[in-house]
C-alpha cells in the first residue's frame, strides 16, 4: 500500500549543466565480434521461472490496489518489448522461436505497435482502394506469434489506431494529406466510425489456435487506442493551423485547411452550449468578432498575451473532446463490443512541454501511461520531398544529467491509486552511452514501484536468420548490449529485487494549473514537471505521485543540493562529479549494479569491488535463485560497454553516422576484474556466454583473495557470465 503523502526533513536537488562529450570513441583494436543469432537454439539462461504459463492461466488482468494484478489478485509487473510493424508478423516457423526466447529472457510481455498497416508491414488488406478489410495471411501470422506467446507465459498488448493512412474508398475527405491523421481522430466523424469499425474487426476475431475471440482472450492484457496522438498537444505545437498542402505528409503534420474549419466549427458549437453569453461575448470581443460570428481558435504565438478567460476556456474546449472520445471509445469497447481486458487511452510522452492536460483525459480510463527517449534522433528532412536525409543526436551521458532523465522524464505522470506503464523507451542507436538506460530505469522503476516498462522495439522487421546488424536506431534485437541487459534487469524489476520506495509524495493541482501549464511550454528550467517549485531531484528520492487534477494548488516544496542524491531505501545513489562524470550505484541484496563512469568516480556497492580499464561501462550482478548475492548458488554477471556494426563510422563530432556499418555487431569488451567480497564459497566457477546465452570457451575459476574473490574480466568477448558457485 502507498503511504500517506509526507515530506520527512529537508528535499534535495542536484543542478547539473552537462558539458560537451566529444571525445574519440574506442580504437578499432578495441572492439570485437559479438553477433545475436535468433535461430541460435536454447542456451544456459532461463529466466522464465518469472512467468507464468500460459498467460492468462487463472484469467484476465486486473487492477488491485491501484496495481496491476493477476485474476487471483496476485501483483505483477510487466517487463516488455515493442514488436512493430512486419516485426509483429513473424512467419509461423519463426514464431515459436522467438517467443521461447522472450520468455528465456524474463520478457512477460509483448506490445503489438504499427501493425495497422497494409501487408505485409500489417493486417490491413493491400491491394484496395480502401483500408477496410483485414488481411487473412497476416491476422493468421498474427494469430500464431500470439498463440506462442501465450504458451510460453507471455501477455500481448493491442494497439488499435497508430499508423494507418486512408485511401479513397475509406471516404475520408483529404485522405491524401493526412498521414496518420492525428488529432483528427479525435473529432472527425468519419474517421471515429472507421476506427470502431477496425476494433470490432479485430476485436471479435477468433483466433484458431487459442480458440478464443481477441475480446474473450485472458493472454491478451491491454489494448490501447492510439498512439502519442492528442489534440491537446496538436494545439500546443501549432498543428491545428490548417496549414498543410503536401500529400504523403509525415506521421505528425498540420491539418489541412478544411479540417480546421471543421474544428473552428466544433468549438464554436461548443462554446453555444458551455458558456454563457456574456463569456461567448468577451471572448469574441478579444478576438475582434463580430457578434455572429465564428470565434477563431487560438495560435500558440497568441497564447502568452491571450486573456485568462479566452486562453482557459478553448483549453477546456480541446480536452472536453478528448475526455469524450476516451470515454466513448471506452462504452463502445466495453459494452457494444464486449472487450474484458484493461483499457490504455494515449501516452504522456512529449516532455518539452506539459503533459498534465493529456492525463486529465487517460486518467479516465484503467491505466496511464508514457514514453520517454533519451535524446531521440532529430531528423534532418529533405525540404522538398519531406523525406529523412539524416539525423543528429547530442550523444552525452544521462548519468552526468540527472535531472533531465528517463528516470525523472517519466516520474511525473504517474497517479495515486492508478496503474502507471511505459509502453515505450530507449536509448537509441548508435547513441554509445546506451549501456547505461536498461539497469538505471529498471533499478528506479521498482523504486517508483511502476507496473510495466517496454523497451522500444525488439524489431521491426523479422529476425530469425536475419544477419546481425543493427539496422535502425529502436531496434534491440541484434544489440548484443541491450539484449543481455533485458534479461539481467528483468529480475531487479519483475522479482523486484529493487525495493520499493519507503516514502511516497504526492502533490495537486487545480484545472487552472493544469491549462496554465500549457502556457510554460518551452521553459528549459521547469522540465520536465512544469511545477514551478517542484524539485526536480525528488523522483531518485522518494515515490512520486499526482493525486488530483482538481484538488488544492500545488505549492512550493522546499528543498537543497545533495550529491550524491540517494533513494529513500539507501539501495540507489546517484553521483555527479563536475557536470563531466557520473555513476549510478544500485546496492540490494540480490541485484547490484555500477552504471557510468567507473574510472572516475570509486563509488561501489558494498561486497563489491570493481576496477576496469573501460571510461564507460555498466556492471550488473544478481542472483539467480531465492538467495541473497553472497548466498546464492547462480549468479548472472554483465559487463557491457559500447555497440557498433562492423565498420560504422562517426562524424567528427559524433553527432551522427557517416556509414551504418555492416554485420556483424562488435561491442567494446569490458576488461578489468570484479572482486566479491565476504562470499562464503570454495569455489566459483565462471562460465563466458556469447550474445545468446551459449558457453564461449572453457569456464575458468574465480581467483581467490584476503576478502574473497577475484574474477577477471575481458578473457573473452562477452557481455555476460554465469557464475556457479560451490559452497
Amino acid at each position: 500500500m502507498l503511504k500517506p503523502a509526507s515530506v520527512v526533513g529537508v528535499l534535495v536537488v542536484v543542478f547539473v549543466v552537462p558539458t560537451l562529450f566529444k571525445q574519440a570513441g574506442p580504437s578499432a583494436e578495441e572492439f570485437a565480434p559479438c553477433a545475436v543469432s535468433w535461430d541460435a537454439g536454447d542456451s544456459l539462461i532461463d529466466l522464465s521461472f518469472l512467468l507464468e504459463k500460459p498467460a492468462g492461466k487463472g484469467g484476465f488482468i486486473t487492477v488491485k490496489d491501484g496495481h496491476l494484478a493477476t485474476a487471483s489478485g496476485e501483483r505483477i509487473r510487466f517487463w516488455g518489448v515493442n514488436f512493430s510493424g512486419q516485426g509483429c508478423l513473424p512467419p509461423k516457423e519463426d514464431a515459436p522461436i522467438i517467443a521461447r526466447r522472450l520468455a528465456r529472457w524474463g520478457i512477460n510481455c509483448v506490445r503489438f505497435h504499427f501493425f495497422d498497416r497494409p501487408a505485409p508491414n500489417g493486417i490491413i488488406a493491400a491491394n484496395r482502394d480502401d483500408t477496410r478489410q483485414l488481411d487473412p495471411e497476416m491476422v493468421d501470422r498474427l494469430d500464431y506469434i500470439i498463440y506462442q506467446l501465450k504458451e510460453n507465459g507471455i501477455y500481448v498488448d493491442l494497439n488499435l489506431n497508430v499508423a494507418r493512412s486512408y485511401k479513397p474508398g475509406d471516404g475520408v475527405k483529404d485522405y491524401e494529406y493526412l498521414g496518420f491523421a492525428k488529432g483528427l481522430t479525435y473529432f472527425d466523424p468519419r474517421l471515429l466510425e472507421l476506427q470502431r469499425e477496425y476494433a470490432q474487426q479485430l476485436l471479435t476475431h477468433r483466433n484458431p489456435y487459442t480458440g478464443n475471440e481477441y475480446r474473450n482472450e485472458p493472454g491478451v492484457a491491454l489494448i490501447e487506442f492510439v498512439n502519442e496522438n492528442s489534440l491537446v498537444e496538436a494545439w500546443m505545437d501549432g498543428r491545428l493551423q490548417g496549414l498543410n498542402t503536401r500529400k504523403n505528409p509525415g506521421t505528425w503534420t498540420d491539418i489541412t485547411k478544411s479540417y480546421a474549419e471543421d474544428l473552428t466549427k466544433l468549438y464554436n458549437a461548443w462554446l453555444q452550449k458551455n458558456v454563457t453569453p456574456e463569456v461567448r461575448r468577451q471572448i469574441a470581443e478579444e478576438a475582434g468578432v463580430d457578434e455572429g460570428e465564428l470565434i477563431p481558435r487560438l495560435r500558440p504565438a497568441e497564447f502568452a498575451r491571450a486573456s485568462p478567460l479566452r486562453f482557459h476556456t478553448e483549453a477546456q474546449f480541446y480536452m472536453a473532446v478528448e475526455k469524450e472520445y476516451f470515454l466513448s471509445m471506452k462504452r463502445y469497447l466495453k459494452e457494444e463490443i464486449g472487450v474484458k481486458q484493461l483499457l490504455i487511452g494515449n501516452s504522456d510522452h512529449g516532455h518539452g512541454h506539459t503533459g498534465y492536460p493529456i492525463v486529465v483525459g487517460t486518467s479516465l480510463l484503467d491505466i496511464v501511461d508514457g514514453h520517454v527517449y533519451w535524446q531521440h534522433p532529430s531528423y534532418i528532412r529533405d525540404p522538398q520531398t519531406g523525406r529523412t536525409i539524416g539525423f543528429r543526436i547530442p550523444n552525452t551521458p544521462m548519468v552526468v544529467d540527472p535531472l533531465h532523465s528517463t528516470v525523472v522524464q517519466l516520474a511525473r505522470t504517474p497517479l495515486m491509486n492508478k496503474p502507471y506503464t511505459v509502453s515505450e523507451v530507449n536509448h537509441p542507436f548508435p547513441h554509445q552511452y546506451a549501456c547505461e538506460g536498461i539497469p538505471i530505469l529498471a533499478a528506479y522503476g521498482a523504486f517508483q514501484d511502476w507496473d510495466g516498462i517496454f523497451w522500444y522495439t525488439l524489431t521491426h522487421q523479422q529476425v530469425v536468420g536475419k544477419e546481425p546488424r543493427i539496422a535502425g536506431h529502436f531496434d534491440l534485437a541484434f544489440d548484443p548490449v541491450k539484449m543481455t541487459q533485458l534479461a539481467a534487469c528483468s529480475l531487479a524489476f519483475v522479482r523486484g529485487d529493487v525495493q520499493t520506495a519507503r516514502e511516497f509524495v504526492t502533490r495537486t493541482y487545480t484545472p487552472e494549473q493544469v491549462r496554465e501549464s500549457i502556457r510554460l511550454t518551452g521553459r528549459r528550467d521547469l522540465m520536465p514537471f512544469f511545477t514551478p517549485g517542484f524539485p526536480l531531484a525528488l523522483p531518485l528520492k522518494h515515490a512520486v505521485r499526482v493525486a488530483s487534477f482538481d484538488g488544492p494548488p500545488f505549492s512550493e516544496i522546499p528543498f537543497s543540493d545533495e550529491n550524491p542524491v540517494v533513494a529513500d531505501t539507501q539501495q540507489i545513489k546517484w553521483y555527479v562529479k563536475r557536470g563531466t562524470a557520473g555513476l549510478v550505484v544500485v546496492d540490494s541484496p540480490r541485484w547490484k549494479a555500477v552504471v557510468g563512469h567507473l574510472k572516475e568516480i570509486p563509488e561501489r556497492p558494498s561486497q563489491l569491488g570493481v576496477k576496469v580499464e573501460n571510461e564507460f561501462a555498466a556492471i550488473t550482478i544478481c542472483s539467480l535463485d531465492d538467495h541473497p548475492l553472497t548466498e546464492a548458488g547462480r549468479l548472472l554477471l554483465t559487463a557491457t560497454s559500447r555497440v557498433e556494426n562492423t565498420g560504422q563510422k562517426w562524424n567528427t563530432e559524433r553527432t551522427t553516422l557517416e556509414d551504418w556499418g555492416n554485420a556483424p555487431t562488435v561491442i567494446e569488451v569490458v576488461r578489468g576484474e570484479l572482486e566479491l567480497k565476504e562470499w562464503n564459497a570454495k569455489r566459483i566457477d565462471c562460465q563466458p556466454l556469447d550474445a545468446n546465452g551459449r558457453p564461449l570457451g572453457p569456464a575458468f575459476q574465480a581467483s581467490p583473495t584476503d576478502e574473497g574473490w577475484k574474477i577477471a574480466l575481458g578473457g573473452q568477448p562477452v557481455t555476460w557470465y554465469l557464475l556457479t558457485v560451490e559452497r
